[in-house]
């Protein structure tokens, strides 16, 4: 359990499956009104469809081009702001594999792509803290932190991200009540919240089920 949104006992996969059932059902009428041409006459032609799809080049050197994987692991070892705690619980789950994610993507606006790392438990990858390093003349300088139980973050176009699973007492890991969702931006040389929502999860979904009971067995007479 990484802590992103729809990743928790399927939450949200009905609606996906209804919103695709929807969508194909728009997209089977349109190609029936087109005069039996198919739906192929919705789209561009190959060839232009393959030129919309292909990304511009990044310039070299810029943070939208990738240059090469960072040692996490050896980031947060040597990182004074990283807790005792975590660098203590940093120990691999099997041979040289540590319980740590790894992003990158433009976030601060400097000429290297910036470093999100996630810290997980090892059995039930529950978040325990998450970093973000901006590149700084051939090093990393650590520009955000948050240590709690259960945060993840993530990159989503430009912004940070961070996911914070909400517990009850009698919650169980992989069921908590709800989340806190925060949005941060980089701005005057440090990140600012933008927006934040709490998601208060329902108990009475999947409740009260009616089980099935056996057959009776037929009447030998």
């Amino acid at each position: 359990m990484r802590g992103l949104t729809g990743t928790d006992g399927g939450r949200g996969r009905a609606g996906g499956t209804a919103a695709a059932g929807l969508v194909a059902l728009a997209l089977l009428g349109a190609g029936c009104s087109t005069g039996g041409s198919g739906l192929q006459d919705e789209g561009a032609a190959p060839s232009e469809a393959a030129a919309k799809a292909t990304p511009s080049p990044a310039p070299s050197g810029s943070a939208g081009h990738f240059t090469g994987s960072v040692d996490a692991v050896d980031l947060l070892r040597k990182d004074p702001k990283v807790s005792a705690r975590v660098k203590a619980d940093l120990r691999p789950c099997g041979p040289d594999s540590y319980p740590v994610d790894t992003s990158y993507g433009v976030l601060t606006g400097g000429s290297v792509p910036d470093v999100v790392v996630n810290v997980m438990t090892c059995g039930d990858a529950v978040g325990m803290g998450t970093y973000v390093y901006r590149g700084t003349g051939g090093s990393y300088e650590n520009v955000f932190a948050v240590e709690e139980p259960a945060v993840y973050a993530a990159i989503d176009r430009g912004d940070l991200v961070v996911t914070k699973q909400v517990y009850a007492k009698a919650d169980p890991v992989d069921d908590p009540s709800g989340e806190e969702i925060t949005t941060y931006r980089w701005s005057a040389g440090k990140f600012a919240r933008q927006y934040w929502v709490r998601n208060e999860y329902s108990r009475a979904v999947g409740e009260g089920e009616v089980v099935a009971s056996e057959a009776p067995a037929p009447d030998g007479g």
